[in-house]
């Protein structure tokens, strides 16, 4: 069996996106990683070649800004970097920059990968998400996080990836995928707040790009409130080991109430019920589970 890790990844340096974690989290699990690195500002090139891995390969792409509409540019290199990928690779794991992969999940991934691997109805594993906010203490623990999503697909050139890289279609059609018994940890929310503003005014280009009138009428922040969230839950597991150090460097500090609930009734209500039975009602599905 193959797998073929890629990912993409432009100025992880000036917006400081753990992408040496990322792509060290599944290096174990990857025959090769592919790093697609766009055009950027800072030494993400050097970053990424720092790894020092026989197993990456690095290709290069200058990112159409025509595409600044609907994060849209972002399935778009998503797609550049999936074109790299070995023919004759089974599976190819696609991490973002900011997901990291827990060691304690290993064994899980590559059963999936070898139970399914001739099953051709399995056209992708679906993770489940533990999203970071504000530290490496606290997780988001409402409807605003996504719960799952696909990360290891077949290595079929009819999937590409779906809008804003959220997931992946195959012809235009959801991929019908099994559940595997493992986490990706997003730590896209968890970086000092001058940082974390800086990150946020360039996405909102990348999604606002085409309105001019849009971009021009916006206030750039200088520094995120963490403050504004609507609920908050302890986190009670361990890090994966490849994110320790950079755990240690942190830099700010950041605390919460977890008592304290910004909800809508009906948000407010739909969370008690989750709570209390474990099932999100009406959650969106990005996938068919078979």
């Amino acid at each position: 069996m193959k797998v073929s890790g890629f990912t993409f990844v432009r100025n992880a340096v000036k917006y400081d996106y753990p992408v040496v974690a990322s792509i060290q989290s599944i290096l174990p699990l990857c025959d090769e990683v592919i790093v697609s690195v766009g055009d950027c500002e800072d030494g993400t090139l050097e970053l990424i070649r720092s790894i020092g891995s026989p197993k990456i390969k690095i290709f290069h792409s200058v990112w159409d800004d025509s595409l600044k509409e609907g994060g849209r540019i972002l399935a778009v290199e998503t797609d550049k970097a999936y074109a790299h990928v070995s023919p004759d690779a089974d599976w190819a794991f696609y991490i973002q920059a900011d997901e990291v992969v827990h060691e304690q999940d290993y064994n899980a991934i590559r059963a999936a990968m070898t139970k399914y691997r001739d099953d051709a109805k399995v056209e992708g594993l679906l993770f489940r998400y533990t999203h970071f906010f504000g530290s490496y203490d606290y997780i988001g623990d409402s409807r605003t996080w996504y719960q799952h999503e696909i990360r290891v697909i077949r290595n079929d050139k009819r999937i590409s990836s779906y809008r804003d890289a959220q997931g992946f279609r195959k012809e235009g059609r959801k991929l019908h995928v099994k559940p595997v018994d493992a986490r990706m940890y997003h730590y896209g929310w968890v970086k000092d707040p001058q940082t974390q503003a800086q990150k946020l005014n360039s996405s909102f280009e990348l999604y606002h790009g085409a309105n001019e009138e849009h971009i021009n009428n916006r206030v750039p922040i200088a520094a995120f409130d963490y403050g504004e969230v609507d609920s908050l839950a302890i986190f009670k597991g361990t890090h994966p080991q490849v994110m320790h150090e950079r755990i240690q460097q942190r830099n700010w500090q950041f605390s919460h109430d977890i008592s304290r609930k910004k909800f809508s009734f009906k948000d407010s209500l739909l969370y008690w019920i989750e709570k209390r039975t474990g099932k999100r009602l009406f959650d969106y599905r990005n996938y068919k589970i078979i």
